[in-house]
């Protein structure tokens, strides 16, 4: 892959992510350096990070989500009021067992009632 002077922009302002960010997100940010570079050069950009493994992607609320480092993306939804949180997960220990191999980085989504709707139910 030849490197042309758009490439060179991509490549200063990735460096720059040290958080989750969409395709839409870095075309943003591109945006607000005075630089003409497309949405689809933008996510032709990040695909191939991603296949050479020099980022990371995730999937959340149907979009999907990039990372320049190895981190976990969990959620959990509440079944009754559907708010979304956030979970921080660092160990991955309980799945030594069942993966034969390394673990890259991964994604886990977790269903149930928050503590809120729980509160609710056993008032009634």
């Amino acid at each position: 892959m030849r490197q042309t002077k758009q490439k060179e922009t991509l490549e200063e302002e990735i460096k720059k992510k040290n958080t989750f960010f969409t395709a839409e997100d870095f075309f943003k940010d591109i945006q607000k350096k005075k630089r003409k570079i497309g949405i689809a050069t933008i996510y032709r950009f990040l695909n191939e990070k991603v296949k050479k493994n020099e980022l990371h992607s995730y999937s959340c609320n149907r979009r999907t989500l990039f990372s320049t480092e190895k981190k976990t993306h969990a959620h959990f939804s509440c079944e009754v009021c559907k708010t979304q949180k956030h979970l921080e997960i660092k160990n991955v220990d309980f799945l030594k067992n069942e993966i034969s191999g390394e673990v890259c980085h991964f994604q886990l989504d977790i269903t149930g009632v928050c503590e809120k709707c729980l509160k609710k139910e056993k008032r009634f």
